[in-house]
């Protein structure tokens, strides 16, 4: 569609014309129109209605997009059952740029994460291998101060034994935002899976979330308090200090019959539950050789039908 004759358009105002025009084909027409009726001589009319037009575009156009500032998403990744996952963590894993992982976390969650991004393991094994501190919060700074959405994937829930405070003060003290997505924690997990409840009426009014051991080395906690008749406690990286924590409570008085389970890879399908009592505690682990990630829950232990379900799947699983 031509522009009439004689008008010499601004460059501004060439493509704001031919999309007026293009839209609304009687304006075209109206501007002919004038064209006609007043010559060559002049076309201040045009002139000044292009110069509305390009104000009023201007002050109804979209700004533009400021670019998007790094944040981190601290998301508990569960137990390990991909179908545990929140939607939220999930929502979070698919969007982030950059996932910097513990090695607890399976194999199968971290294949929801979003397609190009980028994976980085952090992962740390009690009196083994593990990546300091300092250096996984320098690397999550790093990513997100750069722009970069990151999702920091802790197993279970981030707030649980996972050092969630000193990754957040080193977040605040960068400037960089964030939040957290909570995740279903092994204690939860271990018990499901054993059939218990962590709290029960006339048996006990709480619970104790514990380290089996700490940056000094075994833990020490309350043992008279956790040796009292009724009491539960989900022991968390307790393997290597049994024997300790076996000492510890029988040394305050903790009756030796004391049921003891522990969940080897809670919710996973190689989930493996040990029943045992605070006597037998040591040797039975040892006779076991757990090789994963286990969580002993002491004062609970397993219902009859969750022990054997567990033996059918195991059976399945071998047939």
């Amino acid at each position: 569609m031509e522009r009439p004759a004689g008008f010499a358009a601004k460059p501004e105002h060439i493509s704001l014309f031919a999309g007026v025009t293009g839209k609304y084909p009687e304006l075209f027409s109206i501007l002919q129109e004038s064209q006609r009726a007043t010559g060559a001589a002049t076309m201040k009319p045009l002139s000044r209605i292009l110069s509305l037009l390009t104000r009023a575009n201007a002050a109804t156009a979209k700004p533009a997009a400021l670019p998007r500032p790094g944040h981190v998403a601290f998301v508990g990744a569960g137990p390990g059952d991909a179908g545990l996952l929140t939607v939220k963590a999930l929502n979070a894993l698919q969007s982030a740029d950059v996932v910097i992982h513990d090695r607890l976390v399976s194999a199968e969650i971290l294949a929801l994460a979003g397609r190009g991004t980028a994976l980085i393991d952090v992962g740390k094994q009690g009196f083994g291998t593990s990546t300091a501190q300092s250096e996984i919060n320098a690397l999550i700074v790093h990513h997100a101060a750069r722009g970069s959405q990151v999702v920091r994937l802790k197993g279970g829930d981030p707030s649980v034994f996972g050092r969630l405070d000193e990754e957040i003060d080193a977040c605040d003290a960068a400037g960089i935002g964030w939040h957290v997505v909570p995740g279903i924690t092994a204690a939860s997990a271990s018990a499901a899976a054993i059939g218990q409840s962590l709290t029960k009426r006339g048996r006990n009014s709480s619970l104790r979330l514990l380290t089996g051991h700490d940056m000094q080395g075994f833990a020490d906690h309350d043992w008279r308090a956790l040796a009292r008749p009724g009491e539960v406690a989900a022991i968390y990286m307790g393997k290597a200090s049994a024997r300790f924590v076996q000492g510890r409570l029988i040394m305050h008085g903790a009756d030796r019959a004391t049921p003891v389970t522990l969940v080897e890879n809670a919710s996973r399908p190689d989930q493996r539950i040990l029943a045992t009592t605070l006597e037998r505690l040591p040797a039975d682990l040892a006779a076991w050789q757990a090789s994963g990630p286990a969580l002993t829950l002491f004062g609970l232990a397993p219902r009859d039908a969750a022990t054997a379900l567990t033996e059918i799947e195991q059976k399945q699983e071998l047939a």
